[in-house]
């Protein structure tokens, strides 16, 4: 099992597995960031009830850590072996049919744009400024208030929307690969799974600029 995960078709399918993880994660935390527009206390009430079950939570972190661990340890080694094999990481670029796009080329500057953007946004949000509210007799942190700070300032709000833009990109080469790891993606299905991909990076992306956007322009 061991020898098979250190192979290349092993890191190839941890690079699947570890990249779906993160895709149903951002998929529901996205989803979760929409309750500010139903008002403080559905935005509040949703952050406790998650920090509240510690199982919950503490087994996410654990497996989003891992998750990203194996993600960005097998990206990088495949990224060496298939540098290493082609002889130069100057080569010529194909062309046509067989050139790669923008994101392809640039996945690993991304993910590290990426983590740097999620390692701030944990020390933003999750360790940043501790206020206190009440929303139905329960006493809760209020990170509706944390929210509505951090983006009426313009510099974060420009640096959160290029990382999702990054982010954008990202996933639309990301989501499509998953299938690829798993080599399951079929020259018939490659024009479904690629709008699939840029439907799924879209909705998440934009998901999640909304939120910025909206307290930016509305709640200054």
């Amino acid at each position: 099992m061991l020898n098979f995960l250190k192979s290349t078709v092993g890191r190839k399918y941890i690079m699947g597995i570890t990249g779906l993880i993160w895709m149903g994660f951002i998929l529901g935390h996205m989803a979760g960031n929409m309750l500010i527009f139903l008002g403080p206390d559905a935005f509040n009430s949703y952050g406790h009830a998650i920090v509240s079950n510690k199982l919950l939570l503490y087994g996410t972190e654990i497996a989003l850590i891992l998750a990203i661990i194996g993600h960005v340890s097998s990206a990088i080694s495949l990224t060496l072996e298939n540098r290493s094999a082609k002889g130069s990481r100057y080569a010529v670029q194909a062309k046509g049919e067989k050139s790669t796009t923008w994101a392809s080329r640039n996945m690993g500057a991304q993910g590290s744009a990426i983590l740097a953007f999620i390692i701030l946004h944990l020390i933003t949000f999750k360790y940043g400024a501790h206020y206190q509210t009440t929303v139905n007799g329960v006493e809760m942190r209020d990170l509706h208030k944390l929210v509505l700070e951090v983006f009426t300032k313009p510099g974060y709000v420009a640096w959160y929307i290029v990382c999702l833009l990054l982010l954008l990109f990202h996933l639309s080469h990301g989501a499509h690969s998953v299938f690829q790891s798993f080599g399951i993606l079929e020259r018939k299905m490659q024009a479904p799974l690629k709008k699939f991909a840029w439907a799924y990076a879209v909705v998440v992306a934009g998901g999640f600029l909304s939120q910025p956007i909206y307290v930016f322009l509305v709640n200054r």
